[in-house]
C-alpha cells in the first residue's frame, strides 16, 4: 500500500515525465500553468450563460466571473497544497450553473447562492477529514453508478441547449441581429471544432473554447459588430464584492445545491484516484475526505461572493496525462494566477462584454460536450430491463417538465414549481430514487430468485423405478 505522502519515485508506468513533488524552472512552471487556466472553460462560459438565462447587468455578469476566478484560485491551491497534494484543477461546473439558473430564475440569485452555501456547510460537515467522520464516500456509493451520471449529463446538456443556439443570432432590434451575428457564430463554431480536431495534443487542443472565443470576437471586431467593452468604470484593483445579490435560503432550493454538490464531489472524487494512480499513490479515505473539504469548503466560500461552485476538470486532468507535467507546483501557479485575476474588475468586466454570438455559439459546443459525456458513460451500462426501468422513465419525464401548462405550475406554490419545472431537479430526484429502488434493493433479491430457479432446474430428477 501506498501511503499519502508516498514519493514521486514510485513507478509511474511511464504516464509522467515530471512528477507530483517535483518543480520546473519558474519560466516553464508559469507557463504550463497557464496552460491550465486556459483549459478552464467554465470560467470564461459559464458566467455569461448565467447572465443570459437570467438577463443580468453586464456589470452583475462581472462580478461573477470575479467570484468563479476566486473560488477556482482557492480550490486549485488548497487540492495542489496541502489538502490532496495533486495536481488537480478545479473549475465551475454544469451542475451548479443548471442548479443556479433554476433557483436564480424563481427565487432570486440572493437566495440560489445562499441556499448554495447551505448546502456547502452541509457537505463539509460530510467530509470532515477524519476516519469515522467522513460520510460522504458512504453517501456516494448510490450515486456514483454511470447509469445515473450518464443520464443526467445528457438531461443537463439538453436543458442547457436553450441558451445556446439561441443567441447565435444576437439580440432583435441590435446591429448585426440575423445573419452577420450569425456568421461571426459560425466562425467561432468551426474554430472550436479545428482547435479540437486538429489541434494535437497541446494548449491548441485543449484550450478549444477560448481560442474559439478569441477568433470569434476578432472576426465582430473587424466587421464592426463588437467593439471593446468600457471598463474604465470600474478600478483596476478591487475585491470581489462580497454577496453582490443579497442573502436567503430556500429548503427546496437548498437540495437542489445538494443534488449539485453530489454531483459535483462523486465526479471529483473519481478524477482524485485517477491522477493519483498516475503517480503510483492510491487515494486513501482521509486522503480523499481532504480534497472534498476543501473542494466544498472552496466552493461554500466562493458562492458568498457569488461564484459558481467547482469540480475536478477532466480537461486539466488531460493535460497532466499528455504532457507528463505532473508537478503540484504547476497547478497551483494556475490556481495563483486565477486569485490574482478576481482582484482585477476589468478581466470581469471585458468576458461579460464579449460579443452575445460569440459566446453562445462557444456555449452550444461545451454543452454538446457534456451531453456526449452522458452518452460515453451509458456506452459502459448493461443495458437490461431494469437500467432500462431506471433510465428510460427519469430522461422523458425529466424533459417533459418543460413543458408542463402553465395552469399547473401558477397553481403550485414558488418553491415546488421551482423543482418540478427544472428538467436538472426532476433527473437527479427520479435517477436517485429508481436506482435505489431497483438496483440497490429490488436487483439482489431478482437475481438470488433466478440462481435458486437455475439451480433446481439443475437438479436431477429422481430415477422412476
Amino acid at each position: 500500500m501506498v501511503s499519502d505522502n508516498a514519493s514521486d519515485n514510485a513507478p509511474t508506468h511511464g504516464v509522467l515525465r515530471v512528477g507530483f513533488e517535483d518543480r520546473l524552472p519558474p519560466g516553464r512552471t508559469a507557463l504550463f500553468g497557464i496552460q491550465h487556466l486556459l483549459a478552464l472553460t467554465g470560467i470564461w462560459i459559464f458566467p455569461a450563460a448565467l447572465g443570459s438565462a437570467l438577463s443580468l447587468s453586464q456589470g452583475d455578469v462581472g462580478r461573477i466571473v470575479q467570484a468563479c476566478f476566486l473560488l477556482t484560485g482557492i480550490v486549485t491551491v488548497l487540492q495542489s497544497g496541502r489538502m490532496l497534494r495533486l495536481p488537480i484543477v478545479q473549475g465551475p461546473t454544469a451542475a451548479f450553473l443548471v442548479a443556479l439558473i433554476a433557483a436564480g430564475g424563481s427565487e432570486g440569485l440572493g437566495t440560489a447562492f445562499g441556499s448554495m452555501m447551505v448546502a456547502g456547510v452541509i457537505f463539509m460537515a460530510l467530509t470532515i477529514p477524519a476516519r469515522r467522520l467522513g460520510l460522504f464516500g458512504h453517501i456516494a456509493r448510490i450515486a456514483t453508478s454511470p447509469l445515473v451520471f450518464g443520464t443526467l449529463f445528457v438531461v443537463i446538456g439538453a436543458q442547457l441547449a436553450g441558451i445556446g443556439v439561441s443567441g447565435w443570432f444576437g439580440v432583435p432590434g441590435t446591429e448585426g441581429f440575423g445573419g452577420p451575428n450569425f456568421a461571426v457564430a459560425c466562425v467561432t463554431v468551426l474554430t472550436v471544432l479545428a482547435c479540437l480536431v486538429f489541434g494535437g495534443r497541446g494548449l491548441v487542443k485543449h484550450g478549444a473554447i477560448v481560442w474559439g472565443i478569441v477568433v470569434g470576437s476578432l472576426t465582430a471586431a473587424a466587421t464592426g459588430l463588437w467593439s471593446v467593452p468600457e471598463l474604465s468604470g470600474s478600478g483596476a484593483v478591487a475585491a470581489p464584492e462580497y454577496l453582490p445579490f443579497g442573502f436567503g435560503v430556500s429548503w427546496p432550493v437548498v437540495l437542489l445545491m445538494v443534488m449539485a454538490f453530489l454531483q459535483a464531489g462523486t465526479e471529483a472524487m473519481g478524477m482524485y484516484s485517477l491522477v493519483g494512480g498516475w503517480g503510483g499513490q492510491r487515494m486513501t479515505l482521509d486522503r480523499t475526505n481532504r480534497g472534498l473539504f476543501a473542494e466544498f469548503l472552496g466552493s461554500t466560500v466562493g458562492a458568498a461572493f457569488g461564484g459558481i461552485g467547482t469540480t475536478s476538470y477532466p480537461e486539466n486532468a488531460a493535460i497532466v496525462r499528455v504532457t507528463g507535467i505532473g508537478s503540484r507546483f504547476v497547478t497551483m501557479t494556475a490556481g495563483g494566477f486565477a486569485i490574482v485575476l478576481a482582484f482585477v474588475p476589468p478581466v470581469g468586466l471585458f468576458i461579460a462584454g464579449l460579443p452575445g454570438p460569440v459566446l453562445s455559439a462557444a456555449s452550444t459546443v461545451l454543452f454538446g460536450i457534456i451531453a456526449m459525456s452522458g452518452v460515453q458513460l451509458l456506452s459502459t451500462v448493461r443495458w437490461d430491463d431494469l437500467n432500462l426501468a431506471v433510465a428510460a422513465p427519469a430522461f422523458i419525464i425529466a424533459l417533459g417538465v418543460q413543458f408542463l401548462p402553465p395552469e399547473i405550475t401558477e397553481s403550485l406554490p414558488d418553491s415546488a414549481a421551482s423543482i418540478l419545472t427544472s428538467p436538472m431537479m426532476v433527473a437527479v430526484i427520479l435517477l436517485l430514487v429508481l436506482h435505489l429502488l431497483v438496483n440497490i434493493l429490488l436487483r439482489p433479491v431478482l437475481e438470488r430468485r433466478a440462481a435458486t430457479a437455475t439451480d433446481e432446474a439443475a437438479v436431477p430428477a429422481p430415477a422412476a423405478h
